[in-house]
């Protein structure tokens, strides 16, 4: 089955401008996501972009891009890629989370995708940090029994108006496709509370289409969203990296 990672990148960002180039330890952002997913079990990973810049850094460190038109949203920077590279299914990982770890992408990749309909899987960890339940960019999620999820928000949910005994989860940045999804994403409007919420995910729950979560335990993700980030970020892999990458 042949797997393409797409990390989408892109210069402009109202809250973080040229964040994919921001400087991590002498090293671009969009470096140490790269050689933090190549490792995986993907078939193969590139990089998607619409700036010349992002492009010209990934070349001068030999990382596997492609330029696409300006898009709004991530998720159709993958689609135009599936028009131009043949897959089973595209897995999306956003290029904003320098300290994501492979195994968490070898643990979500699935075997078997019926192409028949469309199908979207997300990968789910629980929150441990009340500061993570509050944060709206952290987006939060509830699925059934089945994992199907039922809503993504950016306030709390589920309400606690009856029960504590439960866990709340968060939307880590790894999302799987098939083109079927990508092309109704792509060819569908936005929908009611997608524009609301400002989550396009919802886009797919508002028109039933299958959509699943996969649970991972034990996962270490911060993402970078404001510049003030990326000094936390420096500090962890001076830490954990000192002796693989000299930093």
């Amino acid at each position: 089955m042949k797997v393409i990672g797409i990390i989408p990148a892109r210069y402009e960002s109202s809250r973080f401008p040229r964040k994919p180039l921001a400087d991590i330890c002498g090293k671009p952002m969009i470096w140490w996501v790269y050689n933090a997913v190549k490792n995986s079990k993907i078939s193969d990973l590139y990089v998607a972009t619409d700036d010349i810049r992002i492009s010209n850094a990934c070349n001068n460190f030999n990382i596997p891009n492609i330029m696409t038109k300006k898009h709004k949203y991530a998720i159709d920077r993958v689609q135009e890629i599936t028009d131009i590279i043949k897959a089973d299914y595209y897995v999306q990982i956003n290029g904003d989370e320098p300290l994501i770890d492979y195994n968490v992408i070898n643990k979500i990749l699935i075997n078997d995708i019926k192409h028949d309909q469309e199908y979207i899987f997300n990968t789910v960890t629980k929150i441990k940090n009340p500061v993570e339940l509050l944060c709206p960019t952290n987006i939060k999620i509830i699925f059934n029994n089945d994992k199907e999820v039922l809503y993504l928000s950016r306030s709390p949910i589920p309400n606690p108006y009856n029960n504590i005994e439960f866990a709340y989860y968060k939307h880590v940045g790894i999302l799987g496709y098939n083109k079927k999804a990508l092309d109704f994403f792509k060819n569908t409007a936005p929908s009611y509370l997608e524009n609301i919420e400002g989550i396009e995910l919802i886009r797919f729950i508002e028109h039933k289409k299958k959509f699943i979560s996969i649970i991972v335990d034990n996962i270490a993700t911060l993402s970078v969203d404001t510049p003030k980030d990326i000094h936390l970020i420096r500090n962890i892999i001076q830490i954990k990296y000192k002796n693989i990458y000299k930093v």
